[in-house]
Formats: structure tokens, sequence, C-alpha cells
């Protein structure tokens, strides 16, 4: 278990896709997603495992929640400034986790 403090540490913000690339090198097939926080955060890059229920052409410009205050993670020549949440669909492909309506960017979850 752990508090509610303790959830309190994870920032979890709302970020707009804006570009969506290949990204061959990655051990699974993923994407490289530039997703743009808004004016406190900013523009971050992120790799996610999207393929399988995703084109690139679905992911731009859509509204996704990420964790932002993780530490930069290394995947292959990559590194993963935001982690993109999402969730297993029956077959293990992932669902992105996003809003339902338009918000402001970099919003905080709550």
């Amino acid at each position: 278990m752990i508090t509610y403090q303790d959830f309190e540490k994870v920032d979890i913000r709302v970020g707009r896709i804006l570009k969506v690339e290949d990204f061959p090198q990655a051990r699974k097939p993923a994407y490289i997603l530039e997703i743009d926080f808004g004016p406190q955060i900013g523009i971050k890059k992120s790799s996610a495992q999207l393929t399988t229920n995703y084109t690139k052409d679905d992911l731009s410009g859509r509204l996704i929640v990420a964790v932002v205050n993780f530490p930069v993670k290394r995947i292959g020549p990559f590194l993963s400034e935001v982690l993109t949440l999402g969730l297993p669909d029956e077959n293990g492909g992932v669902v992105l986790l996003c809003p339902t309506q338009e918000v402001p960017l970099g919003g905080k979850m709550f």
C-alpha cells in the first residue's frame, strides 16, 4: 500500500502528440512521440509500444496523459523523457489513457 502523499509525488499531465516517428531500433515495435505539455513543461519525447492499436495518423494531434517527473530512461539509442500511460487490451496491445474532451495542455491529474 502507498499513502496519498506517495501518490501526490507522481506528476501526471495531459499533452498533445505533435509528431510520431517509427522506432525501428526498439526491441518491441514502438513509436517515438513528440508531445506538447504546454508552456510550463514544454515539448517532451516518449517511446511508446502503440503500433498494434494505432497508426501514426491515429496518434497525431491526440490528447494523452503521461508521467512527466520520472528520470529520463534510455531505450536503445533513444532517451525517453516521459512515460505515456496506457492499458493492455485482451491481446496485450496498449490502449492509451486519454481525456474524453478538450482540456488545457499541461493540466495535472488529481
